[in-house]
């Protein structure tokens, strides 16, 4: 018998399978420091226990992306191991907060399946949900992912493509949010004037800043999160694939995007959820992401006096400042967009 892993390919799945993902994670204050030097987050929600205790949480929780981060290696082994790239997300909810100490473990069930023309590969969608020690639900999130084909001649299954909401809704967001003391809601120290009613729909913000990404970095993330796929630290094998080196994970632009949003939305303090995303083009090491946002909408919660909800498009881009909001396509040899992330952000009113 088989004793090692070689990942699923896209035959090997099949409709309403679940999956029980290995490792569970203890998230530590080490992981936070990890996370913050490779990112430079500055929101002072999650840097600060005292100021998270100020304004309400019992200390300060981890960042929301390190949770889906998290949440997500787990999965890579068996749904993406054998990944062409990662394409998209819809309906990501963050249903709890994280905080140093809590361990994280993942589940996911195959909801759609279907074969690309090439008949090389196949698109597989995942409903992923991540646990605390306690069994409760903390981030729930659906993904679909190109997968390569073990054996081009094997059977396409009957293609089943989920429908997926193109918003999350106002009453499912909030859950991870605690009720936020306003009047202890120190302005200079979170970096900011503005808040919830300064903002409208329509308004564009340019991050102004850049990051760079160095190949040593994107690694450590990788690793980071216990991601293993080959496309993102295996040289040996990427050079004979499409792109001759190491794809920089998609994550990583996430995340390097939300430290730049902070510069123009560092009120904006939590992500409640994830409407859609897609990976637009490739990011290879040396290149210079940059990032800009759209407030498509602003919305008041149910019973929340505290805290508003943007709706916000955020844009990544390779190489290209974003003073003219840039909304053309990247390529692999052409700078552009690379992401773009459509999200709900609580900001404090």
């Amino acid at each position: 018998m088989r004793k090692t892993n070689p990942g699923n390919f896209f035959e090997d799945f099949r409709l309403g399978q679940t999956i029980r993902h290995a490792t569970p994670r203890t998230v530590t204050v080490g992981d936070v420091a990890l996370y913050t030097a490779l990112y430079g987050s500055r929101f002072a929600v999650q840097s600060s226990d005292a100021f998270a205790k100020a304004v309400g949480y019992p200390q300060a929780p981890i960042d929301d992306l390190l949770t889906f981060h998290v949440v997500f290696g787990k999965t890579v082994p068996d749904v993406s191991l054998n990944a062409v790239a990662n394409l998209g997300y819809a309906d990501c909810r963050f249903l709890k907060a994280v905080y140093p100490g809590d361990t994280l473990a993942t589940m996911s069930e195959v909801i759609g399946l279907k074969e690309n023309s090439n008949g090389k590969t196949g698109t597989v969608y995942v409903r992923s949900v991540g646990t605390n020690q306690r069994g409760e639900e903390v981030l729930s999130y659906v993904r679909w992912v190109m997968v390569r084909k073990r054996d081009e001649e094997a059977p396409a299954p009957e293609a089943v493509v989920p429908q997926l909401p193109k918003r999350v809704e106002l009453v499912a967001l909030g859950s991870a949010c605690p009720a936020i003391d306003r009047a202890t809601w120190d302005d200079g120290l979170a970096g900011s004037p503005h808040r919830f009613a300064d903002y409208a729909a329509g308004e564009k913000i340019d991050h102004v800043d850049g990051m760079t990404v160095e190949e040593a970095e994107h690694q450590l993330a990788t690793r980071l999160f216990q991601n293993t796929a080959k496309v993102h630290f295996n040289q040996h094998s990427e050079a004979q694939g499409r792109f001759g080196r190491r794809l920089i994970y998609g994550g990583h632009v996430i995340s390097l995007a939300r430290a730049l949003s902070f510069n123009g939305l560092a009120n904006a303090f939590h992500i409640a959820a994830i409407n859609g995303g897609r990976h637009v083009a490739p990011l290879f090491a040396g290149g210079t992401v940059f990032a800009w946002s759209e407030i498509i909408e602003t919305a008041e919660l149910p019973d929340r006096s505290d805290v508003g909800a943007l709706r916000i498009v955020t844009r990544a881009t390779r190489d290209v400042p974003c003073a003219e909001f840039p909304v053309e396509d990247g390529a692999p040899d052409k700078p552009g967009v690379i992401l773009e992330l459509d999200y709900w952000a609580l900001m404090v009113r």
